[in-house]
């Protein structure tokens, strides 16, 4: 183990404890790999899943699992089959009953608090309320010491690539810095911290030591 990796694991053993007063249910896996595998370990047979759209889910290779045979018994509710906004609201309905949905975190405080800047909103919405469980994967590059300095790691570091990644029209997506827009295609419409589950164990983090996402 390096001493990266053993920084990694000592740090997440600390922001676990602070979750846990939040009724998070926490947990670290050392590679995407692992990652994986404790995602896989909470379904049941004829489960509903859905996720947001997140580089992270892609990098640790959920996105290849639930479209492949392995994931058969599963009910799997797709967002990128909405081929119209009426059906892509329509999926984002029944994502908000789904039994399991599936996100990154935008950014961590050393508290163990949650930070996330969502442009639709569904994404947020789904992690307020809805889903019966909400796994997220997030790696230990997510993790800022405070809400401001998440904020701040969000917009200057995640806005960006995520701009170009859904073809927005913002400044950012020009410039490579945050321009504190209120264009129209603007993907910090909403900044929600999540600093407590008053159902305990239905936000369930898993921590990984690897860099992930933006």
């Amino acid at each position: 183990m390096t001493p990266k990796e053993q920084s990694y694991e000592i740090l997440a053993n600390t922001l676990i404890k602070k979750m846990e007063k939040r009724q998070f249910e926490a947990c670290y896996c050392p590679t995407k790999e692992e990652a994986l595998e404790k995602v896989k370990s909470y379904f049941t047979k004829g489960c509903s899943i859905t996720c947001g759209g997140s580089v992270t889910l892609s990098e640790i290779g959920f996105k290849d699992f639930i479209l492949s045979d392995e994931a058969s018994d599963y009910s799997y509710i797709n967002r990128d089959l909405a081929k119209s906004a009426e059906a892509k609201r329509e999926i984002f309905s029944q994502a908000a009953l789904a039994d399991y949905y599936l996100m990154s975190s935008n950014a961590i405080t050393l508290d163990g608090e949650l930070v996330n800047i969502d442009g639709s909103g569904n994404r947020v919405a789904a992690l307020c309320f809805g889903p019966s469980n909400v796994i997220i994967v997030a790696g230990m590059n997510k993790v800022a010491p405070d809400f401001p300095a998440a904020v701040a790691r969000v917009r200057g570091t995640a806005s960006a690539p995520n701009a170009l990644r859904l073809n927005c029209k913002t400044p950012c997506a020009m410039t490579g810095v945050c321009g504190d827009c209120l264009s129209p295609d603007c993907i910090c419409a909403q900044i929600v911290t999540t600093r407590f589950s008053r159902i305990p164990g239905r936000i369930k983090v898993i921590l990984v030591g690897e860099e992930l996402g933006f």
